[in-house]
């Protein structure tokens, strides 16, 4: 294996390595900066939900009722017993089984 041929994954990888880096410096360097207002701590507390359902909604949009189900059943997981993984397995089991019975 030459030189050349793992030189560019490699500095691909530093780079990206060090953009992560920058930007999560950068968010508490500014995140610093911002006084904590009750405001702004109930933005921040709602960002990850948001987040969630920013990235899922177009995803289920896109799939279809089988994923409405899916996240459905996560959600009453989550509601009821509270524990991430369970939701996980619970949504992902919900849209295998509704596409197995063909919705």
């Amino acid at each position: 294996m030459t030189a050349a041929s793992w030189a560019g994954p490699v500095t691909a990888i530093l780079a990206m390595a060090a953009a992560t880096y920058l930007v999560r410096f950068a968010g508490y360097w500014i995140m610093s900066q911002v006084p904590l207002t009750p405001f702004v701590r109930a933005a921040l507390e709602a960002l990850p939900g948001a987040i969630i359902v920013s990235t899922v909604v177009p995803l289920a949009m896109r799939e279809g009722i089988d994923a409405w189900l899916g996240i459905a059943a996560a959600a009453a997981a989550m509601i009821l017993i509270r524990k991430d993984v369970a939701a996980l397995g619970l949504g992902v089991a919900a849209v295998i089984a509704a596409r197995q019975f063909g919705f």
